[in-house]
């Protein structure tokens, strides 16, 4: 595994589910098109399994 994980919000959370709204906003990502870098985790993996369909990932 890397150390640490790009993330980017790739697609609005506007019509998500708010259980998934709260995962985008607690990891971080307030706007489209953003990153993060988050430790890679298995919290964090699971968040961005929950929301795997608005994020991209990269590993650095």
């Amino acid at each position: 595994m890397a150390e640490k994980l790009k993330i980017t919000l790739v697609k609005s959370p506007i019509g998500a589910v708010p259980k998934q709204r709260a995962t985008v906003e607690a990891l971080g990502l307030r706007k489209m098109h953003k990153t993060v870098e988050m430790p890679d985790n298995s919290a964090v993996r699971g968040m961005i399994q929950r929301v795997r369909h608005l994020v991209e990932v990269e590993e650095v």
